[in-house]
């Protein structure tokens, strides 16, 4: 090849670089019921609501210490998301007040079913701060800015669209808000739970994180869970 032929085509290679710089690799994306790697569990039938009050619950989830490690007040206001049959729910109600004065509780869940069985409930409690909400996968139907405290006892990793609804309780918490969510230790192959009922802290830090939460407690006093509690990001 000529000198000036080649120096030519060296011309029109550059200018081709210069124009169109390589594109970056497609960033991975999950499959269908996968996020961030993790395989998202099936929401809990309202079938099998009788689960969430079975007898043994007191002793192995002990729901009165989880209040406890999260210091619920009077007066405040607390999501409690994915209620499903209200077994935290009337607990929440009692610990922020009731009548005058009292906070209140905002019960959703994704099932109309559920919500039926949690309004009985609250009705035979004679509750009156509970609000039962039905929220859908893509609405979590919280008040923006009201929020002291989102619960998800057991829920989170049933979510089918995580960073949907993690930016709207985002939207939804006070900026001294907190996030708690109470999950199965995916660390400990001894809790009898199926691995996508189960998650591990760094696996539940990685997920917040990335949707502009802090890290604040994991708590790991229960026999098989922990409680994790997130702040805000600024």
């Amino acid at each position: 090849m000529p000198r000036w032929a080649l120096l030519l085509a060296c011309l029109v290679c550059c200018s081709r670089a210069t124009q169109d710089p390589p594109k970056p690799p497609d960033t991975p994306q999950d499959p269908p019921g996968v996020y961030m790697g993790r395989t998202l569990a099936t929401p809990m039938s309202w079938r099998g609501a009788d689960w969430l009050d079975r007898d043994d619950r007191e002793a192995t989830e002990k729901p009165e210490h989880v209040l406890d490690v999260l210091g619920i007040r009077p007066g405040e206001t607390v999501a409690d998301v994915g209620a499903g049959s209200g077994y935290f729910t009337v607990r929440i109600a009692k610990r922020v007040g009731d009548g005058p004065g009292g906070g209140r509780v905002l019960a959703t869940d994704l099932q109309p079913e559920m919500l039926s069985i949690l309004r009985d409930k609250i009705s035979a409690a004679k509750l009156t701060n509970v609000v039962p909400i039905l929220a859908t996968e893509t609405d979590a139907k919280l008040p923006r800015g009201e929020v002291d405290l989102v619960l998800m006892v057991d829920v989170y990793h049933e979510l089918p669209r995580p960073a949907e609804t993690l930016a709207q309780v985002r939207t939804a918490l006070r900026k001294t808000g907190r996030l708690a969510l109470v999950e199965y230790r995916g660390e400990d192959p001894e809790v009898p739970i199926k691995p996508e009922h189960k998650m591990t802290l760094a696996q539940i830090r990685r997920e917040l994180e990335a949707n502009r939460f802090v890290f604040r407690s994991s708590d790991e006093s229960l026999p098989q869970q922990r409680v994790v509690v997130f702040g805000v990001v600024p």
